[in-house]
């Protein structure tokens, strides 16, 4: 809980400025063997994934209505966080990998714009591209909703 609540701390400053944060895990190798040896890999691993999902629900608790969340098991964890129940899928990213479209009970019920993406998937700029589609998405939808209005 400390380590999301620092992450989410930092990532005020970040969201109020109108950025966007960039959060996830990462050690030394010989610290990633040390924390395996003490807890065991499963439970090293399942703390890591518990807290970037209390990152995740904090982040959407604050306002945030997309995500990206890469890791298959993180995938999960942010997922259970969120208390997400359906997926709708949305615009392709990479082969593979769409925007989902979801509600979250975290979100005060507010739709959620989210993309799982487990490490077998994605190029190297997948990041950038999610955000890229993300934005032609809503481009596309206002375009339709303008013509409609006409």
């Amino acid at each position: 809980a400390e380590l999301a609540a620092a992450a989410l701390a930092w990532a005020e400053p970040v969201l109020a400025a109108g950025a966007t944060p960039l959060v996830y895990a990462t050690a030394a190798p010989q610290a990633v063997q040390t924390a395996q040896a003490r807890l065991g890999v499963h439970e090293a691993g399942a703390q890591v994934e518990a807290t970037l999902a209390a990152v995740a629900a904090g982040l959407v608790a604050r306002g945030v209505r997309q995500l990206v969340v890469a890791g298959g098991e993180t995938s999960g964890a942010c997922v259970q966080a969120l208390q997400v129940s359906q997926l709708r899928i949305g615009a392709q990213i990479d082969p593979g990998v769409p925007w989902c479209h979801a509600h979250s009970p975290v979100a005060g019920g507010a739709g959620l714009r989210i993309a799982l993406k487990s490490g077998n998937f994605g190029g190297e700029d997948f990041f950038t591209r999610a955000f890229v589609r993300a934005a032609e998405a809503d481009a596309a939808l206002a375009n339709l909703a303008s013509g409609m209005a006409a």
